[in-house]
């Protein structure tokens, strides 16, 4: 397990914490005013409300121009709104953390894809409901062709989708396998895919694991590690964006996806990742229970 880091002293995590309650009450009373609003003006919204919350939570969002990756790979100028023809993108991320929702929608606002369960989360649950996420039932298999299409209706009309298509949350230097059965949508669709990388650091720039949510760690507890921690980091890499029909088949356009979002990972880091703040379950050191749900 790596050291949490440098923490905070328990006033300024009392403080953060009834920070993030106001701004998920204001969110909740929002909602259904923002998502009768246009596309253009409720992307703006989301995005400002992510960013206030994020930074309720003490997270710093670090910004990323992608200079030193270079052109072939490094963030497209057009990647920030949707596919370079004006349609739908999309997008996919490696899984950390609960934490990564928010700062990609402080980035990257868009529709995302959520495990049924979540819909009867309080608070959470009708949050994610009016902001238009898709939900998929992960005990049913015959659901999914019928998820695949509505992802694909919503890449047709232009709009961004947020998957995680490791299916389980990691940390360290493991990661799991992109699981092609929802880039089956952006096939259909004709959709490119836009490949984010999430990464999480201290303000000296060290890696960190403490956001990662894994194994037995529970919400409660990686809530309590987040708003402890002086000085956490969150870095969003918006990567170039993959044409769909480069790719003619979900699992070739997976892998291409899953091999641009590794080679950016761990590149400012090295290896000096460490191992996991959270504690894992035995025999899944790295590895966190299913989180969004990704068919393969």
């Amino acid at each position: 397990m790596s050291p949490p880091g440098p923490v905070v002293g328990a006033w300024r995590r009392l403080l953060r914490a009834a920070g993030c309650a106001s701004v998920l009450a204001v969110g909740v009373a929002l909602a259904p005013v923002v998502r009768g609003r246009g596309r253009g003006v409720s992307e703006r919204l989301v995005r400002c409300w992510a960013r206030t919350l994020v930074v309720s939570l003490g997270v710093r969002l670090r910004p990323t121009d992608g200079s030193a990756n270079g052109p072939a790979d490094g963030p497209a100028a057009r990647s920030t709104e949707g596919s370079a023809d004006g349609g739908g993108a999309l997008l996919v991320a490696n899984h950390v953390s609960w934490l990564d929702i928010l700062v990609i929608a402080a980035v990257l606002p868009g529709r995302m894809l959520a495990k049924t369960e979540v819909r009867s989360w309080p608070v959470l649950g009708p949050l994610a409901a009016w902001g238009g996420t898709i939900f998929i039932d992960r005990d049913r298999l015959r659901a999914l062709p019928g998820t695949v299409e509505e992802i694909a209706a919503a890449l047709r009309r232009g709009e961004r989708v947020v998957v995680f298509p490791e299916g389980s949350t990691w940390c360290g230097r493991n990661g799991g396998r992109f699981r092609p059965a929802l880039f089956q949508a952006a096939v259909e669709a004709g959709a490119a895919v836009q490949p984010v990388t999430v990464r999480y650091r201290l303000a000296d720039g060290s890696p960190t694991t403490t956001p990662a949510f894994v194994g037995e760690d529970g919400l409660h507890s990686s809530l309590r590690r987040v708003v402890a921690v002086r000085g956490l980091e969150a870095e969003v890499l918006p990567l170039a964006l993959i044409p769909a029909r480069q790719h003619p088949t979900r699992r070739t356009l997976a892998r291409a996806a899953q091999s641009v979002v590794d080679r950016h990972r761990f590149t400012a880091f090295g290896n000096s990742y460490g191992g996991c703040a959270a504690q894992a379950a035995p025999g899944h050191l790295h590895q966190g229970r299913d989180r969004e749900g990704s068919p393969g």
